[in-house]
């Protein structure tokens, strides 16, 4: 239940449907001769359509939450390698075939280039269905064929294919960890969701070496206005406002410790 509350959540709390529907409701109310609270709600709409189209609010706050785990230097001597779903295209898999990704394919890339420098380290994927309707692959079975064509071993890859959601990532991976005896592990994942990743994985006792991917933001970016690439700043915009909510989110049921882990 909380899984599919947060889904329809998110299709109504990300920036551009809160800009429609508040212009929408503002259109409505003025229609109903209540003009003054209509324009209030339609000026807000087209506040943050701006702000998500022409600024670079989005992309900032995105940056500030890559900023918050730096790369540190190449991890030796780790026992496995915990790479989050989230890469895969399997809704088109699904119909197509093949392997296909989204922009997120850089933690696979990575994980891959940390399992070729450390030979004797395990992959553990984790990542099921995360659709609504739950009819698709997860990224973890996904995955056979890509690591098979890098020659990574199956039976050196272990797969956790029931989580949908990062608080089910880690709380899955924890018990596969155990049973296989692994201790000190990197984490692969995108660079804005490693605050949130390793909050939970910090909240449910694994320590991990962070290892971001998949940077969106060029790390130099400062508020202000932008005319030139709309679609991109709106894009930025939900995936920064989703990463924010989501930390909100665990922060205040209890499930990470601290707002912002460093």
């Amino acid at each position: 239940m909380m899984f599919l509350a947060s889904k329809i959540f998110w299709l109504i709390a990300q920036p551009l449907s809160v800009a429609f529907f508040s212009i929408l409701f503002g259109v409505l109310l003025m229609l109903a001769r209540f003009r003054r609270s209509g324009g209030v709600f339609a000026w807000l709409g087209l506040v943050v359509l701006f702000l998500s189209l022409f600024t670079t609010a989005g992309p900032y706050f995105l940056q500030t939450l890559e900023d918050r785990f730096p790369r540190p230097a190449p991890p030796t001597e780790i026992s496995c390698i915990i790479v989050l779903g989230g890469a895969f295209e399997n809704v088109v898999i699904a119909s197509r075939g093949g392997i296909e990704f989204n922009q997120a394919a850089d933690r696979f890339i990575e994980a891959v280039r940390l399992a070729k420098a450390n030979p004797a380290a395990r992959i553990l994927v984790s990542g099921g269905d995360g659709s609504i309707s739950g009819a698709y692959e997860g990224d973890a079975r996904a995955s056979r064929g890509f690591f098979d064509a890098f020659g990574i071993a199956a039976d050196r890859v272990i797969r956790e294919e029931d989580s949908r959601t990062t608080f089910e990532n880690a709380r899955y991976t924890k018990d596969l960890l155990a049973t296989n005896g692994l201790q000190r592990c990197a984490l692969v994942t995108s660079a804005y969701h490693m605050p949130r990743s390793i909050g939970l994985f910090r909240a449910n006792g694994i320590e991990v070496v962070p290892w971001a991917a998949d940077y969106r933001t060029s790390g130099k970016v400062r508020l202000g206005f932008d005319f030139t690439q709309p679609s991109l700043n709106a894009q930025l915009a939900t995936t920064a406002a989703k990463e924010w909510t989501g930390l909100l989110a665990y922060y205040l049921l209890g499930r990470t410790q601290t707002l912002l882990p460093q």
